[in-house]
């Protein structure tokens, strides 16, 4: 964990504060220097005739002093003004010191305040696009600072240039994704027709059907990868229209469908309403279910699906045995088109999109999902999704 750092703000106050006591300081010290080398330091009283024990004076108090007693007398008081001028000097002017010191540190902070406000909205702004889980409505943020063309409007209108041609970038990059997978589905069909008439024939030879039926094959798996595709550029704006919906109905029915391949499939249900689109959330669990059973142990597998409310949040956790993977390869498992294993070819089926797509759509409903390592193999997969009542 880092050290809390003084903000910059305490720093410039702490700063002009520092500054303002050390010439107040300064001040002081030469104010009493002068005002020590103004101020008499000794009494000089001449006497040419008379006797020094005649009376020569009498105080405020009655008193009667002699012209010896009254030279003792006035050195007395004399360095008693003296002692009491500089001791006045140094306490009053150390009360206005603070007095006014407060002050000054009470209006560097507001003015530090005032200054560094700009920059607090670059900072916000910053911080809200880079923890925003959805790039498109991130990216349209804008600071757009009003003011003085100064260095930090510069810096502003700088920021805001970056984030358009970034917004512009992912944008286009999203449009294309989607027409070229568009494109892609009609040379697909055609592909599929061909195909299938050919393998329809009553001439068709046993080899030209096992020949189709192999490129069927491979024809549905690049059909996945187009409706992945597609599936992944949808989701990555947020879903704006949502209707409630519970994840333990979503999971019985992807269940039911499902392909088991001989793996032993738990269900440990409780309620955990949330909203959102239903055809996505219901491909974000077939995707976690199928491939929790694609990913198994060729024996003794099982898939344990729950469904719960915990944290004010509804919860799905999808776990499975299966080989055992380490933790440094948790993040790539999210990336699309990257695999852990060497042995998953075209004829696996498998596109590489499963939990990028589940990323995706999680984070259009405002969700996150999460994978650690089972002990003893497999994964615990994690989504979490904004409760509803």
């Amino acid at each position: 964990m880092r050290r809390p750092r003084p903000t910059l703000r305490l720093r410039l106050t702490l700063v002009y504060g520092g500054l303002f006591f050390a010439a107040w300081i300064v001040l002081l010290g030469v104010t009493y220097v002068l005002v020590d080398s103004k101020l008499p330091r000794g009494v000089k009283i001449l006497t040419t005739t008379g006797e020094q024990s005649r009376p020569v004076l009498r105080t405020a108090d009655g008193e009667v002093l002699n012209a010896t007693e009254a030279v003792r007398y006035f050195s007395d008081e004399q360095a008693q003004l003296r002692e009491e001028s500089l001791s006045l000097l140094l306490t009053q002017g150390g009360i206005a010191m603070l007095v006014i010191g407060s002050v000054s540190i009470a209006f560097g902070w507001l003015v530090a305040g005032r200054v560094l406000g700009p920059l607090h909205r670059v900072t916000d702004t910053a911080r809200r696009i880079a923890n925003a889980q959805i790039a498109d409505r991130s990216l349209h943020e804008r600071i757009a600072l009003d003011g003085p063309d100064d260095e930090v409007k510069e810096l502003a209108d700088a920021f805001d240039s970056m984030v358009h041609r970034l917004d512009q970038s992912f944008d286009g990059q999203r449009r294309f994704v989607a027409n070229a997978s568009h494109e892609l589905r009609t040379p697909l069909t055609l592909n599929r027709a061909l195909v299938e008439l050919a393998m329809h024939r009553k001439s068709a030879s046993a080899d030209v059907k096992q020949l189709g039926e192999s490129l069927l094959e491979i024809n549905t798996r690049h059909e996945r990868l187009i409706n992945g595709l597609l599936l992944l550029a949808r989701t990555e704006n947020e879903i704006v229209e949502r209707v409630p919906v519970d994840l333990a109905d979503v999971v019985t029915h992807v269940v039911a469908q499902a392909d088991r391949a001989g793996i032993t499939v738990r269900e440990e249900l409780a309620a955990a309403p949330t909203a959102g689109d239903p055809v996505l959330l219901e491909r974000l669990v077939q995707n976690l279910i199928d491939n929790a059973i694609r990913h198994n142990t060729p024996s003794n597998g099982y898939v344990r699906v729950m469904t719960r409310v915990r944290g004010g949040s509804a919860e799905l956790e999808v776990r499975n045995s299966g080989p055992v993977i380490a933790p440094y390869d948790i993040p790539t498992l999210f990336e699309p088109f990257r695999r852990l294993d060497t042995d998953r070819l075209v004829t696996t089926g498998g596109a590489g999109l499963g939990l990028s797509i589940v990323r995706s759509v999680a984070r259009a409903h405002g969700g996150a999902v999460t994978a650690t390592p089972r002990e003893g193999g497999g994964l615990v997969v994690a989504v979490t999704l904004p409760l509803t009542g």
